[in-house]
């Protein structure tokens, strides 16, 4: 039989972690035209195809690229000084209230041009996809007022043209109430429910919806009335639940359906069996929790034993986040939650995927999927969260186009 011209051929790798099915060795993966066309035993593979290119994963690790399904990439600004001032004893819940955190990345976003907000992301879209990103959800939420919050999705959909990694908007008007409803809460919210989402949806500039469900910001009754209203737009709901108290976040998640809640660092026990019964993705942020100092990681090592599907993101964002790399959350996730490396990595790309509802095209290595993948210069996965806080040589394909190279990372 004649071999079957591909485009790709990674032949023999000593591991690879599928993402889905557990742990393989000695595998060949068959690429072409974007997407994985054969993955199996080396010995299997090596006559079946002809191959353009041909790259040589013995001694090495392939794993799915990253889906890191919880991001706030465009904003305008710095807040480097409120770093500072929380190195030095300050409380995120303390600058917030004096007009800093997301409301200061408010003002600052109002006064940045399109152009600009395209021009301060790349360099963050670029160094993510370095890292392994091959999927990355972007939300907005620094404009709280029509026309920035519509400039924001606008510069996230120019973002996303061109870009090999696949890009996923998420409108979230409903991050925090502006300076001008500080004493009108009710008159924000028919804002974002009457004229805001109205406007996203019609323009398509977003698949989702997000809310958050915190003290001092959004309660559940107000979450829930968001959500409901981007339902009825057409737009899937998530939720900031959970971060820094019991918000109740974990419950409205469950009861609209979710695809994700994200943050959940204090998710009581009903909370986490309520997400389960529903089917909604517990997405994990251990990054902001070590940025911001917290002692209380989320309880992952009590949701994964409750069969609750656990994503990991890097929640990179101007103000309690600036990680853009997943092999820290992995590493995080590993140190300070009491996850398995398997389970991390895992997280970061199957889970990641489903908590974006793309569990079908991408964030595991099977056979008609996207060729989103990594080829670590490593053995295996225990060097992988040995390493996390170094830059690993790696090479990172996204749709089966090479977008880094190991060389480059020497």
């Amino acid at each position: 039989m004649t071999p079957e011209r591909i485009d790709l051929l990674l032949s023999n790798a000593s591991r690879v972690i599928s993402g889905s099915s557990g742990v393989h060795e000695g595998v060949s993966i068959a690429i072409d035209s974007g997407k994985i066309k054969a993955m199996g035993p080396a010995s299997e593979i090596a006559g079946l195809f002809h191959p353009d290119e041909e790259v040589d994963a013995s001694g090495k690790l392939i794993t799915p690229g990253f889906v890191d399904s919880h991001t706030h990439l465009v904003f305008g600004g710095d807040r480097s000084s409120e770093f500072v001032q929380r190195c030095a004893g300050a409380d995120y819940e303390d600058i917030a209230a004096a007009g800093g955190g997301i409301r200061a990345s408010v003002r600052m976003t109002r006064e940045t041009s399109l152009e600009d907000l395209v021009d301060q992301a790349r360099p963050r879209l670029a160094r993510m996809m370095a890292a392994g990103s091959t999927t990355i959800e972007i939300k907005s939420g620094y404009g709280l007022d029509l026309e920035t919050e519509l400039r924001m999705l606008r510069a996230i959909r120019e973002l996303a043209k061109d870009c090999p990694a696949q890009i996923v908007a998420t409108f979230m008007g409903a991050h925090e109430t502006p300076d001008e409803y500080r004493q009108d809460k009710a008159g924000y919210l028919k804002l974002v429910c009457e004229e805001m989402i109205p406007a996203v949806a019609e323009e398509g500039l977003a698949e989702f919806c997000d809310v958050f469900c915190e003290r001092g910001v959004f309660d559940p009754d107000e979450s829930r009335m968001v959500l409901e209203a981007g339902k009825r737009h057409g737009l899937k709901p998530k939720i900031h639940a959970d971060e820094m108290a019991a918000s109740g976040g974990s419950t409205v998640a469950a009861e609209v359906g979710a695809v994700s809640a994200d943050h959940l660092m204090k998710t009581p026990p009903e909370g986490i069996a309520a997400m389960k019964e529903a089917g909604v993705v517990a997405t994990l942020l251990p990054g902001t929790t070590f940025y911001l100092s917290k002692p209380g990681y989320a309880p992952a090592r009590q949701m994964l034993d409750s069969g609750l599907r656990v994503a990991l993101a890097t929640d990179r964002n101007p103000g309690s986040c600036t990680v853009e790399s997943m092999l820290l959350i992995i590493g995080l996730a590993v140190q300070r939650m009491g996850m398995t490396p398997i389970e991390a990595i895992e997280a970061s790309t199957f889970g990641g995927a489903f908590a974006l509802g793309r569990e079908k095209s991408c964030g595991s290595l099977e056979t008609g999927k996207s060729a989103d993948l990594i080829l670590w210069d490593a053995a295996d996965e225990n060097q992988l969260v040995y390493e996390f806080a170094n830059n690993l040589k790696r090479s990172v394909w996204a749709g089966g186009r090479r977008i880094s190279d190991a060389s480059a990372n020497s």
